[in-house]
């Protein structure tokens, strides 16, 4: 159970199961509450028109039913219209007969009213002179003070029941209306089982289709795991099925695929790295190697040893050369090399660069020209800036048959310095532009090795471009030459 408990779907439907019973519950509680205020107010209403009814009626009729005349309580509990009883004098007959009419009118009235309704009237005196016949042998208890003409509502009690009560008066009569309060009570009760009926199996009901929408919902997700799990280093070439990517399951889908892309060619440059490593490192230990066994087959003389050892010391170097550029970019990676930040004149570097690379291309009989050298300052590491243009320079000459040239030039184009070299090299096909800054990568692997290269000079060019917030860009095209511009900002 624990388990299942720890399971998304699980804990989606008991939130949602949740969610929806504190819902009900919140509506049951407001429900109950103005369903109560509502029945409350409208019985009040109901009440004071009746209030109303009864005073309008009887008061332009009070002469006809005088206080003085009425000898006690007139009304039993028959069903019959009530009688004034009590002497009364010859001439009054014509009065006795309307006022029987009168209670006749109020009489039918009550029968036409709810059995439950109470009506209730008192003379001038408090004496009761007329009662409905739904009250029995009860009277109704009202307050002392009934204003004239006005509505007083309150709540009494009548025969071990609470009724709710309008009274009004006029000059001759008070009129008192009644309804019992359980009524409302037996109608909010009814109210309360339904909801403590219907609330559970709301629940129950939301629970079971929760998990069921819940499951469906989340299927993709599974097969999303079990995919995902059959995913090795090995077999990172496959994607998963996405049936919809619009919504939050299929973009989870397509970004897995999208990170299994990315791991795929993570592995396949670092198979590739650590083999172009492993073949960078060996061709000069194997040359190595072979020298000094050859050396010590055969005895040889001092100016043999010598050669040998200079060419030993020349695979040396380069070994040393490739395991430093290995080192710097394994740091990078890392994040462990922190460029060391002063103000550095890119103009005076510039100058002392041509004045560097002039006797380096002067050996290969190639032009070296500097187009323009704007003064501009930056922030920047001095070292790892030479390093750069040094790098793009070399790589120019390296590549620029004898006979050709190469240019450099330093502007400023708004808040960046641009640093350009151009060479009437080899070039470089457009389908290879977008490796060259890969490591170890080289467009003519036998061509470079002889020249000196190990494909890691572009790599670290583009990473201390990058370390100064800038970019690096490349235009090519072959047996032409090719151009290596550098952004950098300035300000």
């Amino acid at each position: 159970m624990f388990l299942r408990l720890r399971s998304v779907r699980t804990r989606l439907t008991l939130w949602y199961t949740l969610v929806l019973l504190s819902t009900l519950v919140l509506f049951g509680v407001l429900s109950y509450y103005f369903t109560g205020e509502t029945l409350s107010q409208n019985l009040d209403r109901s009440l004071t028109a009746e209030a109303r009814w009864m005073r309008d009626f009887i008061e332009p009729q009070a002469n006809k039913v005088k206080p003085g005349r009425v000898a006690g309580d007139a009304i039993g509990t028959t069903k019959l219209p009530p009688r004034i009883v009590g002497p009364l004098p010859p001439e009054d007959d014509l009065a006795t007969q309307e006022a029987d009419e009168i209670w006749s009118q109020i009489f039918r009235h009550s029968l036409q009213s709810p059995k439950k309704t109470y009506i209730q009237f008192l003379d001038g005196r408090g004496a009761i002179i007329y009662r409905s016949p739904s009250l029995g042998p009860d009277s109704l208890v009202f307050p002392d003070t009934i204003q004239y003409n006005a509505i007083t509502m309150t709540t009494s009690e009548l025969g071990g029941q609470l009724v709710r009560i309008a009274a009004t008066r006029d000059q001759n009569f008070t009129y008192i209306i009644g309804y019992p309060l359980s009524d409302l009570r037996d109608l909010l009760d009814n109210l309360y089982v339904i909801f403590l009926i219907l609330i559970p199996i709301a629940l129950a009901v939301s629970f079971i289709g929760g998990l069921a929408l819940a499951k469906k919902s989340l299927q993709p997700v599974d097969e999303i795991t079990r995919h995902a799990r059959r995913i090795t280093a090995e077999n990172l070439d496959q994607v998963i099925a996405v049936p919809n990517v619009d919504d939050e399951i299929g973009r989870l889908g397509a970004t897995i695929n999208d990170m299994i892309r990315r791991l795929h060619e993570s592995f396949a440059r670092v198979r590739q790295f650590s083999a172009d490593a492993s073949h960078e490192l060996r061709t000069p230990l194997t040359v190595v190697r072979g020298e000094i066994e050859l050396a010590l087959r055969t005895k040889k003389s001092p100016d043999e040893y010598r050669r040998v050892m200079e060419s030993t010391l020349e695979e040396v170097l380069r070994l040393t050369s490739i395991i430093d550029n290995l080192l710097t970019l394994a740091k990078a990676d890392q994040e462990k090399v922190h460029a060391e930040l002063t103000e550095v004149e890119l103009h005076h570097l510039v100058d002392e660069l041509y004045e560097d690379s002039t006797i380096l291309a002067g050996s290969k009989n190639i032009t070296l020209t500097l187009r323009s050298n704007t003064p501009i300052t930056m922030v920047g590491d001095k070292g790892r800036l030479r390093q750069l243009f040094l790098n793009l320079v070399d790589n120019a000459v390296k590549y620029t048959p004898s006979g050709g040239s190469v240019t450099l030039a330093l502007e400023r184009q708004g808040n960046e310095a641009v640093f350009e070299v151009s060479d009437t090299g080899i070039g470089i096909p457009q389908t290879e532009l977008g490796k060259i800054f890969d490591r170890f990568y080289r467009v003519d692997k036998a061509r470079s090795r002889e020249l000196g290269g190990t494909g890691l000079g572009l790599s670290i060019a583009k990473w201390i471009v990058e370390l100064h917030r800038g970019s690096i860009t490349v235009t090519s095209e072959p047996q032409k030459g090719s151009t290596f511009t550098v952004h950098l900002p300035v300000d």
